[in-house]
């Protein structure tokens, strides 16, 4: 006994808890150390490294170096345990936890750069889309980005060994979804595009956080409070800033149906809702298995009807298509679907709906950055006040939940 308080006297004697507050001392005394003194490094469940030391000691006093991967002016907390001749001291450095926070925020910026890449990929699919639309067919590029894009992701969950669909009520699910998601808005969308200007419709189709929030609350008991409520409304704002051009409107010859922002109407309904029904698919089918078929089963329907609309690509306009066109289509399928479309359902099925979907502010944000870098197109000071406006927006929506 008289070994073991010796050593409890220059180290501390605990069964689970470290002081909190003393300071690490790299000389310990302690017995003398066997040659069977071993130290094992390990990691515990909070993804820290300690540094475990276990050895059996002789019968007289003498001072051990703990092993520590700090300097001896850091602080650090650690345990020792005595039974019989055998000490067992654990060593929890405190730059190893800074070490660890840097991981931690490392990985939290990584995941917020996924949760963002959607709608990157989607805003610039845009500035990729714009000069080839004339040449193959809106119904056409609708159908290439969907069909092409959903394949891929067929394959690529198949070579991770995903589930395929199984049951009535899994293709029904992604039946419905494919209706609704792909053919729908992809449909929508085109007949939009022919009657309204760009900035207006993707205002418009922009907007459908606003209904998301409302289906999110009513079906799953989401609340996002008041502060994000104006954020929603406050991000429609910014996008009118920054993208709305100026229109004329001759109320004489209005007709809903003709109207290009009824069409981005349904349009953005269309997506709201497909935003929605994920979590309905996602419990019968693999997230990204149900993602790539509804994307295959939606742009069929999509290329029948650009084959029967007569699309210039069928035309003979295929002898003006470039190297550049080719590319540019290539990655509106890649990625501005299958990537895009991908995570941001997969993501759809781990976070909050309402969070997820606001984010789709950016799109029209990263389409006029790089429509100005690629296209020429400037910004005008309301739309420098609108993109700041958009900004402020996605704070207020994602305020509560970073409160949380």
């Amino acid at each position: 006994m008289g070994l073991w308080s010796s050593a409890s006297a220059s180290a501390f004697i605990t069964s689970s808890h470290p002081l909190p507050n003393i300071k690490f001392r790299k000389h310990v005394l302690l017995p003398p150390l066997s040659p069977s003194c071993t130290s094992i490094y390990s990691r515990s469940s909070a993804k820290h490294r300690f540094i475990v030391t276990n050895c059996t000691t002789s019968s007289k006093n003498t001072d051990m170096d703990l092993e520590s991967s700090s300097s001896s002016s850091s602080s650090s907390s650690f345990d020792c345990v005595g039974t019989g001749t055998d000490v067992e001291c654990l060593v929890s450095p405190e730059s190893e936890k800074e070490n660890d926070d840097k991981e931690e925020e490392e990985m939290e910026l990584w995941e917020w750069a996924v949760l963002i890449s959607p709608f990157f990929f989607w805003g610039t699919a845009m500035v990729a889309m714009k000069e080839v639309l004339p040449k193959a067919g809106t119904f056409f590029v609708a159908a290439f980005r969907l069909v092409p894009a959903g394949l891929l992701l067929v394959s690529f969950a198949a070579s991770q060994r995903r589930k395929l669909p199984s049951g009535f009520t899994a293709w029904l699910s992604i039946l419905l979804f494919a209706l609704v998601d792909a053919s729908c808005f992809q449909g929508f969308l085109a007949q939009g595009l022919q009657r309204t200007s760009a900035g207006l419709g993707s205002v418009i189709i922009d907007s459908q956080p606003l209904s998301v929030a409302v289906l999110a609350a009513l079906l799953f008991e989401e609340s996002i409070g008041l502060v994000g409520a104006a954020g929603l409304v406050l991000g429609v704002v910014g996008l009118l800033l920054l993208e709305l051009p100026a229109l004329s409107f001759d109320e004489s010859n209005f007709s809903l149906w003709g109207s290009g922002e009824w069409w981005m109407f349904l349009a953005a309904q269309s997506m709201a809702v497909g935003t929605v029904m994920v979590r309905w698919v996602s419990k019968y089918s693999d997230p990204v298995m149900a993602t790539g078929w509804h994307m295959v089963i939606g742009g069929l329907p999509l290329a029948a009807i650009s084959i029967l609309n007569h699309d210039p690509i069928f035309t003979g306009s295929l002898k003006e298509f470039t190297s550049s066109d080719v590319l540019a289509l290539l990655y509106t399928s890649i990625f501005g679907s299958a990537i895009s479309y991908g995570v941001y359902f997969y993501s759809a099925t781990k976070g909050s709906l309402t969070k997820l979907s606001s984010l789709t502010f950016l799109t029209p944000m990263f389409a006029s950055i790089f429509g100005f870098l690629y296209l020429g197109e400037t910004f005008s000071p309301l739309q420098l006040f609108g993109a700041i406006v958009t900004v402020v927006a996605i704070y207020m929506v994602n305020y509560q939940e970073t409160v949380e």
